[in-house]
């Protein structure tokens, strides 16, 4: 099995177009070609990870955290970061990061978080824009059905709860071919008008080289005419943050205690309390500051997220219970969302979780 081959599954989940504009996410050391001897999972790459994959014989580590944001200009062992390329690289590990593409799907590092707590009816929080795409083509009517199927296949038609989902509008095509041409109705030179089949369908754009090969190949036509256009629509399946319901609601000092078991926190620091009863909540691991508007505005009683600083608490305005439980305890369960992918496809290959704390945040209590 090569590497490229475990991380395509990763992708496969969280397409690494879904990453933010400022992350480094995919491959950062390493050859993709190379065999794969055994994976290390963990939150974040340093020096001691490194080791515990080499300890383990594992040539790759995933980790949530991409261990290089910028680039640099000197690697000669002088921190921690470029200790750990120097140390990956000498050992032929290749590091991976998986970080907000992971954040950024609807069951990724959120959907952890919710489940820890025991939430429902979980939707995004704040769904990000311009990710869908709309093909529009024609097709002749006797292979209209067969290019729907290779497009559904491919990922086409999927709106919410529904799948399979289409438009599709009887009209006339014209066209004349060339004397090179090779036409699948009528002849070169001639003025062709046959009947066609109009299809708009709907598509992720992290798909839409697939999609178009789909449609290439299903197609009868020497030359496929087609549009894609870019939609403004808001995809409901990716984007920041998460709102979730609880079963049953709680007193906001029986939610935090469920909280702090909940995501193993040593502390929480939390706004004043409101007095109402918790029941939706919304979250967002790691820095979430900058959904507080979007928890308020969804009418969510409490949000859990970190990295909150001492006057963003007063932004709360005492209209939510705002909680910041750490950026470490509301990401540490990242990797079992690796796991549980690379496990699926692969069910013999050799998986380590890391069982090092790369929290670098104590606590005195």
């Amino acid at each position: 099995m090569k590497i490229h081959d475990i991380i395509s599954e990763i992708e496969n989940f969280a397409p690494l177009a879904y990453q933010e504009d400022y992350d480094n996410c995919g491959l950062i050391t390493g050859d993709r070609n190379a065999e794969a001897s055994g994976v290390l999972l963990s939150l974040d790459c340093i020096e001691s990870v490194v080791d515990e994959a080499i300890e383990n014989k594992c040539n790759l580590i995933i980790a949530h955290h991409p261990i290089l944001f910028s680039g640099l200009k000197k690697i000669t062992g002088s921190n921690y970061i470029e200790r750990t390329i120097i140390k990956a690289i000498k050992n032929d590990i290749a590091i991976y990061a998986a970080h907000t593409n992971v954040d950024n799907v609807i069951n990724g590092v959120n959907y952890k978080i919710a489940e820890k707590l025991g939430l429902v009816n979980l939707k995004i929080l704040a769904p990000k824009a311009d990710l869908l795409r709309k093909l529009v083509t024609y097709v002749p009517e006797s292979h209209h059905q067969s290019v729907l199927d290779a497009l559904f296949k491919a990922g086409c038609g999927h709106i919410g709860n529904y799948d399979h989902c289409s438009f599709n509008t009887n009209g006339t095509g014209t066209f004349r071919g060339n004397e090179n041409s090779d036409p699948f109705l009528g002849k070169p030179g001639e003025l062709s008008r046959e009947a066609e089949i109009k299809i708009e369908t709907v598509f992720e754009g992290s798909k839409e080289s697939s999609v178009l090969t789909a449609l290439i190949e299903a197609h009868p036509y020497e030359e496929v005419a087609y549009d894609v256009y870019r939609l403004s629509t808001r995809f409901n399946k990716v984007g920041s943050g998460l709102i979730g319901e609880l079963k049953n609601g709680l007193e906001e000092d029986q939610f935090l205690a469920l909280v702090k078991k909940s995501l193993q926190s040593e502390c929480l620091k939390f706004t004043k309390k409101t007095g109402k009863i918790v029941k939706k909540v919304a979250l967002c691991g790691g820095s979430g500051r900058f959904l507080l508007k979007n928890a308020i505005n969804s009418k969510s009683d409490a949000f859990i997220t970190s990295d909150f600083k001492y006057h963003e608490f007063f932004d709360a305005e005492g209209k939510i219970l705002l909680i910041d439980a750490g950026h470490y305890e509301t990401e540490q369960f990242t990797p079992e969302i690796f796991y549980d992918i690379i496990r699926k496809k692969f069910p013999t290959f050799a998986i380590r979780l890391s069982k090092i704390k790369t929290n670098p945040v104590n606590y005195f209590l």
